[in-house]
């Protein structure tokens, strides 16, 4: 497991989304149930649909009742996204479970899965200021700014990239180690949510 691997892996769950560019095509996931490969598709997939989604609630002319139910769903992929970055942090804190940790080991408050989740974003970045700089009916100015942009991006996938081996590496080596702290939203929970429970 290693940034590049991800990287390309996010890209493909990208260029497949785009065959239809619908956000209601279903996800197809080619790899095995239970793998991280599968975990890192299916992790894109979610992210690269609420992108979407995102840009349809800005239509300044979108239907009120067509508004709230995209919103509703935003919110539904929000909880979809946080659990399967928890589902690859059990996956790290398996794969690293036996791992010796050093007496000066130091812990790392960012886990892999939540670094991975900067990447997969970052590569939807990537996607979408590449389109703006290749736009044929946008002005040299946006072209430009959108080239000048795309630069800093493929430099920031470089850096999340080496900061992500690196972080693998010394849990590997027993110099960090990570700790999973579930995000216990309370929004989606009925039994804490107040405008939820106390209509009950």
């Amino acid at each position: 497991m290693n940034a590049p691997l991800a990287n390309d892996i996010f890209r493909q769950s990208i260029n497949d989304y785009h065959r239809t560019d619908h956000v209601d095509t279903p996800l197809n996931n080619p790899y095995d149930s239970g793998t991280i490969e599968s975990y890192l598709y299916h992790k894109n997939w979610i992210d690269t649909v609420q992108w979407h989604l995102e840009d349809l609630i800005r239509d300044p002319h979108i239907n009120p009742a067509e508004l709230v139910g995209i919103k509703r769903r935003i919110d539904a992929s929000n909880q979809d996204r946080t659990d399967m970055v928890e589902k690859m942090d059990d996956w790290f804190m398996a794969f690293f479970g036996a791992i010796a940790r050093k007496p000066n080991a130091r812990l790392n408050s960012e886990t892999p899965a939540w670094l991975l989740d900067r990447m997969s974003i970052l590569q939807l970045k990537i996607y979408h200021f590449r389109e703006q700089a290749e736009r044929s009916d946008a002005s040299e100015e946006h072209i430009a700014k959108a080239k000048q942009k795309l630069q800093l991006l493929l430099e920031q996938e470089q850096d999340l990239a080496s900061c992500f081996d690196e972080l693998l590496e010394d849990i590997r080596e027993g110099n960090r180690y990570m700790k999973v702290y579930r995000q216990m939203k309370m929004y989606n929970d009925p039994a804490l949510n107040p405008v939820l429970y106390q209509q009950k």
